[in-house]
């Protein structure tokens, strides 16, 4: 029998009633013939209000601690989703992250994903159940529970797809696809009925709200499509799939970031910065390196997305106790940036972009580009004007 996976956010699990739903619309996949494994989200804002607790109690909570708690949020979506099923007459059980096979690194809060073991998995699908599993989270090589980070479900369930060789991933949440933009800033997005892995990873890795860069990487070197989907307003989707590679110079997208901090250091102690941050479970990006020779010093710097950082503060203190004033956090940053691709052939997106700032005085202070991405930093205040600025160059003229 052919298997798929689908995940459901946590706008999609908010209540019971909505759970009823969910609980209907796998039914009558089942019953038409095809296994299913539903991999859920905690319910709505359940995991916010578990680290609002813990940080009540600590303002530095022990990340291996947070993990344990994060992960029940979970569990209670499982437990509950698999309650409706069998209230429906189909045989349902759920399993957690680690009872599935998701096996992770040791890192707390931001694990990744090493390798999936799922024979339980296929040996409740053998006897004709439903498997519901709890997202985000995993167990690493130690046998501690950890978490997969912001968009963590969507790391689960592409994984499994890509373990179970099921015949595609559906990612049901309150949006049916992926826009142009975000729809809640710029009013002229389009919706996107389809695109590339790379594309899609670009987008995630610049703060866009959409599937998680490591889930899209699962799916890549798997080749399973991705189907993004709004749970309750079928029509629209946004398929993600292996394209072929263009020659032409395109946009897709508009995407901006205003939770990030740059930073900055002079002169020695790039390795201990950088091992600093790993025991903190910090990761960069944007990782730039210059040798002064005169001087034969050199300077970093990189940005870091707070999203998965629980306790900033406390880390922010440490380090300017550790480089002092050879170091330069700056929190009043944004990034904007333009996704698309063959951006390497030429330059007339990095020159039109950087014309439409200069031309309505924004200053730019940092810029990086790959072939599918290229990313201004700006003062936050300047983020929405620029987005809708460069989405009406792009994406809503014939440039």
């Amino acid at each position: 029998m052919p298997v798929i996976v689908q995940k459901y956010g946590g706008s999609s699990v908010a209540d019971a009633d909505k759970i009823k739903k969910i609980a209907a619309l796998i039914a009558a996949v089942k019953r038409g013939g095809t296994d299913v494994v539903a991999v859920v989200s905690a319910m709505g804002k359940t995991t916010n209000q578990l680290i609002e607790m813990a940080q009540s109690l600590s303002s530095d909570p022990e990340k291996r601690e947070l993990d344990m708690l994060l992960s029940t949020g979970e569990r209670i979506t499982m437990a509950l989703l698999c309650i409706a099923l069998n209230d429906l007459g189909i045989k349902a059980i759920s399993l957690t992250g680690s009872q599935s096979g998701i096996i992770t690194n040791d890192r707390y809060n931001d694990a990744r994903v090493i390798e999936v073991r799922p024979f339980r998995v296929q040996d409740e699908l053998a006897k004709g159940q439903v498997v519901v599993i709890g997202g985000f989270q995993g167990v690493s090589y130690k046998r501690d529970i950890t978490t997969l980070g912001r968009g963590g479900s969507d790391t689960s369930a592409v994984a499994l797809a890509a373990a179970l060789n099921a015949e595609r991933c559906e990612i049901y949440s309150d949006v049916d696809g992926v826009y142009t933009a975000d729809p809640n800033l710029i009013k002229e997005a389009k919706h996107l009925p389809e695109m590339s892995f790379q594309q899609l990873q670009e987008m995630s890795e610049a703060g866009a709200k959409v599937l998680n860069a490591q889930a899209v990487q699962f799916a890549k070197e798997a080749k399973i499509a991705i189907y993004s989907r709004s749970t309750f307003n079928p029509g629209r989707e946004t398929v993600i799939r292996e394209a072929q590679p263009s020659d032409k110079t395109t946009v897709i997208a508009v995407v901006h970031e205003t939770d990030i901090i740059r930073v900055i250091l002079e002169d020695k102690g790039m390795a201990e910065l950088l091992d600093f941050l790993e025991t903190r479970s910090v990761s960069v990006k944007e990782l730039n390196y210059l040798h002064i020779d005169d001087k034969n010093s050199f300077r970093i710097s990189f940005v870091i997305s707070k999203k998965n950082i629980h306790s900033w503060e406390k880390t922010f203190k440490a380090l300017k106790g550790m480089f002092g004033d050879k170091i330069s956090i700056d929190d009043s940053l944004g990034a904007v940036s333009i996704i698309g691709e063959g951006f390497s052939r030429d330059n007339k997106i990095i020159t039109g972009t950087l014309a439409v700032l200069t031309d309505n005085k924004i200053p730019l202070y940092g810029a990086a580009t790959t072939s599918f991405r290229l990313s201004v930093l700006i003062k936050k205040e300047h983020v929405e004007k620029a987005a809708g600025l460069l989405h009406r160059l792009w994406l809503e003229s014939e440039y």
